[in-house]
């Protein structure tokens, strides 16, 4: 098999879906197993990967194996793992869980490489960061940016910048959805029906992200660009600026740095 999903459960499934539609691998290239939730066979249903009951069997027949399951649960893997994935390349995608951590789950795999994917993933419009634990050799690297590039884009990080990065493209996809009902909200309050508020905020969100990823300028100039001297933009940036909008941003995403931290040293 081309990949081993040890769980397939919401992004798991997410990946190996997004690895079947893109033509990426065959279906029965595939293979994945449940720990405790169970989610496997109906996912194997759904996609026609092939459905391994136990973790054994599964890492019998791989040399890529992704980590897909709950970050607490890689204390309770299989005790056979750690010989069956001997000269294997692992990916994880468990969140706050350091290279030296996954090392001592999988001593003999020939790479280890962790990654950090955001939920638009689901969809193939997420972005991943990713670091290795030593250099990917070219099969390898071949193995990861395909498996990468299902998801959506992919970034080569170093380990030290990884809570960081969970703090901004991990748990940034709730801080725009946080905006959006924010500004929904904003507009019932100024008289809008809900559904008309909700769709106004939505679409100038999406429009407003494409714009920004279409044209090779800064997000300011845009913004300047909206915001005619004494008009009604400016009055409204007047309220961010002085609300501290930018300094809570940059508060939000160190505190959920420095949770991603604590969480790696846990």
């Amino acid at each position: 098999m081309r990949y081993s999903f040890i769980g397939a459960g919401r992004l798991g499934s997410a990946i190996m879906e997004a690895l079947v539609k893109k033509g990426t691998c065959l279906p029965d290239e595939i293979g994945c197993t449940s720990l405790l939730d169970g989610t496997a066979p109906g996912v194997s249903n759904h996609l026609r990967v092939r459905f391994f009951e136990s973790t054994a069997g599964l890492l019998d027949e791989s040399d890529t194996v992704v980590l897909a399951i709950k970050p607490q649960q890689l204390a309770s893997l299989d005790p056979s793992a750690a010989e069956k994935t001997r000269g294997n390349l692992v990916i994880s995608v468990l969140a706050g869980t350091p290279l030296d951590r996954l090392g001592e789950a999988f001593p003999g795999a020939r790479n280890i490489v962790r990654t950090m994917p955001n939920t638009p993933a689901r969809i193939g419009a997420g972005i991943t960061a990713f670091c290795a634990r030593d250099t990917l050799e070219p099969g390898d690297q071949r193995q990861v940016d395909d498996l990468l590039s299902a998801m959506g884009a992919s970034v080569a990080v170093t380990e030290k910048d990884m809570d960081a990065v969970t703090a901004v493209s991990g748990s940034g996809p709730a801080y725009v959805f946080e905006f959006v009902a924010a500004l929904r909200n904003a507009g019932c309050e100024a008289g809008l029906d809900r559904d008309v508020a909700y769709s106004l905020a939505l679409e100038t969100v999406l429009g407003s992200v494409r714009l920004l990823a279409r044209l090779e300028e800064d997000p300011e100039t845009l913004r300047d660009e909206v915001a005619s001297p004494n008009g009604t933009t400016v009055a409204a940036l007047d309220q961010l600026e002085k609300a501290g909008f930018r300094e809570i941003i940059n508060k939000a995403v160190l505190a959920a740095k420095n949770r991603s931290i604590e969480l790696s040293q846990g």
